[in-house]
């Protein structure tokens, strides 16, 4: 079952907090990393248990030994505000921002996902509108940013482009972005390690294996499954070894790709299948990222229930 038959399966009818301040992180060491929990696609809906669960893994990233300095959330924290309607986004938003305000004591970021977005159409207007409203509700000051981590910097992009081919978004980032990425990079000391964050895959193996994806002879890897600007994103990456983490969800799938120095995870999904158990054979979870003042990292998903 792919995954648009088994949200079609699933019948649903799809109905903000202050942030703590991001300070500069205190300088690790090779015994003591910095620890990130990874949270992606928990898809907030005031059913089947969404909301116990995304609280349960909340509960389980606080309850290690070892607990996470931060959690970055990477998009898809609702279910479906574009098909849902604006009254469906807000309930569902209302529903995340409780279990945050409630069960999370730990500084988190948050970037969108195509899932968080509420359009009227299929316009760039209606796309850029959508993504003010969503911000609003996570609380975050910009679509794409860049933080300092002490030994390591973050920056967080924005994946989700409009298409001009009949689909309202694709997986790349428009001229803008690009244009600040590039400076953003070239203002970045040298020696210190750049992660990166996307909702969709800016490379990626599992998406192979996303739906029926060899037809005629041929793969077929749509631009809403990987970034289409996935060719340009590794050369500008190739000029700055530095670059040596990219983080991502949306394929509710695992995976590492070691390409050209950079290391890229697909850290599954805090819903599973759409809170309907696992995907495929990815449980429901997390990932926890240990970074080390040396430049070194570990990405270890992790089930919660």
């Amino acid at each position: 079952m792919n995954r648009r038959s088994l949200l079609q399966n699933l019948g649903l009818t799809l109905g903000s907090f202050a942030l703590p301040t991001i300070g500069k992180a205190s300088t690790s060491s090779p015994e003591k990393p910095y620890r990130i929990a990874h949270i992606t696609d928990v898809h907030m809906m005031p059913l089947i248990g969404a909301a116990k669960g995304f609280a349960r893994c909340l509960d389980h990233i606080q309850s290690l030994p070892h607990k996470p300095d931060l959690i970055i959330n990477s998009g898809d924290a609702i279910m479906d505000a574009h098909r849902g309607g604006r009254a469906v986004a807000e309930r569902q938003w209302k529903l995340w921002n409780e279990v945050v305000e409630k069960e999370l004591s730990i500084p988190i970021v948050q970037s969108l996902g195509n899932h968080d977005i509420w359009v009227k159409n299929e316009s760039p207007a209606s796309v850029l509108d959508g993504k003010k409203f969503a911000l609003d509700k996570i609380n975050e000051a910009d679509f794409y940013f860049s933080k300092d981590l002490g030994d390591w910097h973050l920056i967080s992009l924005d994946s989700i482009s409009p298409n001009n081919e009949g689909k309202w978004y694709t997986g790349r980032i428009d001229e803008a972005q690009m244009h600040w990425l590039k400076n953003e990079l070239n203002a970045i000391p040298s020696h210190k390690p750049v992660m990166i964050i996307s909702h969709i895959p800016i490379l990626a193996a599992c998406i192979f294996f996303d739906g029926n994806r060899f037809e005629n002879n041929q793969w077929n890897v749509p631009g809403r499954w990987m970034h289409e600007d996935a060719n340009e994103l590794k050369n500008l990456f190739a000029k700055h070894p530095n670059v040596k983490l990219a983080l991502s969800g949306h394929i509710h799938l695992v995976d590492k790709v070691e390409y050209n120095g950079v290391t890229y995870c697909c850290n599954g999904a805090v819903s599973g299948a759409w809170w309907g158990g696992n995907y495929q054979q990815t449980k429901p979870g997390y990932a926890i990222i240990d970074l080390y003042a040396d430049g070194r990292f570990s990405n270890q998903y992790t089930p919660y229930a």
